[in-house]
């Protein structure tokens, strides 16, 4: 079983468990740390949404960096599992996990999200089928993160402001026009 590490906050260097899953592929290290020094490394009072979570690397490390609140969705109840373990540790009433389809849990929002990542399975056109949804779960500042297979320009009402590349993956940092 692979693991990754968490690269800041108070639970730096803490490694985590990755399920062994088919499309599950943790955001590397080097992305990781790109994306919080887009986002700032302190995301006191921020609510998160890691909407395909998978490892739920990206969720637990802004929980690490102090959101007030992440909800880290996952489908596959064997990969939610390895979540729970990895999650347990930090014993952090910050984190919610919820095992669920993405277009069913953004379908009926409880909450609105400061930042929102979303990191789908590939070649399943994920992030073209949540696009219409973006709009009743964030909050009109939110900034979104998007990990996908190509080169993104915009996604929904939100265009790409910063990117970069790793290999085979696009990542983008998108905010509202």
């Amino acid at each position: 079983m692979a693991k990754v590490r968490i690269t800041g906050g108070e639970w730096r260097s803490r490694l985590i468990q990755v399920a062994d899953a088919e499309g599950l592929r943790p955001t590397p290290d080097r992305v990781r740390e790109t994306l919080f020094n887009w986002l700032g490394q302190d995301l006191t009072g921020q609510a998160c949404l890691d909407l395909f979570a998978g490892s739920g690397i990206l969720g637990l490390e802004a929980a690490s960096r102090g959101a007030a609140y992440v909800t880290l969705v996952e489908k596959s109840r064997r990969v939610l599992e390895q979540l729970r373990r990895n999650a347990a540790p930090f014993a952090s009433d910050r984190l919610e996990l919820v095992c669920c389809d993405a277009l069913k849990f953004t379908s009926s929002p409880a909450r609105r999200y400061d930042i929102v990542f979303l990191d789908p399975p590939y070649h399943q056109d994920w992030l073209d089928k949540v696009a219409p949804l973006l709009e009743g779960w964030t909050t009109p500042s939110a900034r979104l993160y998007a990990e996908a297979e190509h080169r993104l320009e915009r996604l929904g009402a939100w265009q790409v402001t910063k990117r970069g590349q790793a290999g085979q993956v696009y990542f983008h940092l998108l905010e509202r026009e």
